[in-house]
C-alpha cells in the first residue's frame, strides 16, 4: 500500500546529476502511437534519476490512464511510490487480458483499483495531469484536466474509436485516439524541459515568435523540446487494440523503454544556459 512518501537522495545515477535540479523539471508528453508498456519503461527509468523532476503530464490514448497512475503513484508515495504504482496496474492489465470480452469495462474497472481520483486532482499534487479525449460527435479534441479531470475523462482517452463504445461526459461523448501532439499539452510555469514519448519519427511543435528572447522571457514560455521513440511502434489498429498481452512481453516492452531512457539521460539532454540557441530547440533519440 503506498501511505509514505520515498526519501530523496542525493546519489548521482548516470553523469548528468550534477546540472541544477530547478534546469531538469520536465513537462512530459505521452502520445497514444507509443506502445503502453514502453511509456512504463520510460517513465520507470525517468523515476530513477533523482535529478529529474516533473511538473506535468499529458497523455493520450491507453497512456491517459499510465499517466493518471504516474500522478497518483507520485503524489502518494513519491519516486518509488510511482514506480510500485505503475508496476501494480501494468500486472492488473496482464491479469485483464485473459478475458475475450468486455474489456472496455475492464479499463474502468482496472483504472479504479489503481489510483484515487482525488489524490490527483488535489492542488498538492505534485504534477498535473492532463488527459486528451475527442468529441465522437464533432471530432474536436479536448484536455481534461484540475477539476475537469474524472474517471470518464481517463477512461474515454483509452477508448477505441468504433470500436467500443464512446464515453459519456457531461451531457456530451467522448473516445481515444487524439493526437496530444497537435494539441496544446498541460505546461507548467516550472519546466525548463519538454519530453515527447511517441512512435513517430516527427512531432509538432510551435515555432517561438520571440525567438530572440531567453526562454526564462519568451511570453509563449516555450522551451526545448526532447524526444524518445518507441522502437516497436506499428501504425494502425493493430497496435492499439495490444495493450492486453502476457507479463513476459509486456516486461520486455518496458526494458525497451527503460533502455531508451536511459540512452537518452546518457545523451546528456537536459544541458542547457538558456541562450536563444536553446531555448525552442527540438532534440531526438
Amino acid at each position: 500500500m503506498l501511505t509514505q512518501p520515498a526519501m530523496r537522495t542525493n546519489q548521482a545515477i548516470t553523469s548528468v546529476a550534477d546540472l541544477n535540479v530547478e534546469d531538469r523539471t520536465i513537462d512530459i508528453v505521452l502520445a497514444n502511437d507509443a506502445h503502453g508498456a514502453f511509456v512504463w519503461g520510460v517513465l520507470d527509468r525517468l523515476l530513477d534519476e533523482p535529478s529529474c523532476s516533473f511538473s506535468s503530464v499529458t497523455a493520450s490514448g491507453f497512456a491517459a490512464m499510465e499517466a493518471a497512475v504516474f500522478a497518483y503513484g507520485l503524489s502518494v508515495g513519491g519516486r518509488r511510490g510511482a514506480r510500485t504504482a505503475l508496476a501494480n496496474f501494468w500486472r492488473r492489465v496482464s491479469h485483464a487480458s485473459i478475458f475475450a470480452d468486455g474489456r472496455a469495462s475492464l479499463l474502468r474497472s482496472v483504472l479504479e483499483q489503481s489510483i484515487d481520483l482525488e489524490q490527483i486532482r488535489d492542488e498538492d499534487c505534485p504534477v498535473k495531469l492532463g488527459v486528451l479525449a475527442v468529441n465522437a460527435r464533432t471530432d474536436a479534441a479536448k484536455v481534461f484536466t484540475s477539476d475537469r479531470l474524472s474517471i470518464n475523462a481517463i477512461v474515454a482517452a483509452a477508448t477505441i474509436p468504433f470500436l467500443w463504445l464512446p464515453v459519456e461526459i457531461d451531457g456530451d461523448i467522448y473516445w481515444g485516439d487524439g493526437d496530444v501532439l497537435q494539441s496544446p499539452p498541460v505546461l507548467s510555469s516550472e519546466a525548463r524541459h519538454r519530453l515527447i514519448v511517441t512512435g513517430r519519427p516527427s512531432v509538432f511543435t510551435t515555432p517561438c515568435p520571440d525567438r530572440g528572447l531567453p526562454a526564462s522571457q519568451c511570453v509563449t514560455k516555450c522551451v526545448p523540446v526532447h524526444t524518445i521513440f518507441d522502437n516497436r511502434y506499428r501504425a494502425g489498429a493493430p497496435l492499439l487494440l495490444r495493450p492486453w498481452i502476457d507479463w513476459g512481453e509486456l516486461t520486455d516492452m518496458r526494458d525497451t523503454g527503460r533502455q531508451r531512457a536511459a540512452d537518452w539521460l546518457a545523451a546528456d539532454p537536459l544541458r542547457t544556459d538558456g541562450s536563444p540557441a536553446t531555448a525552442c530547440k527540438s532534440r531526438y533519440i
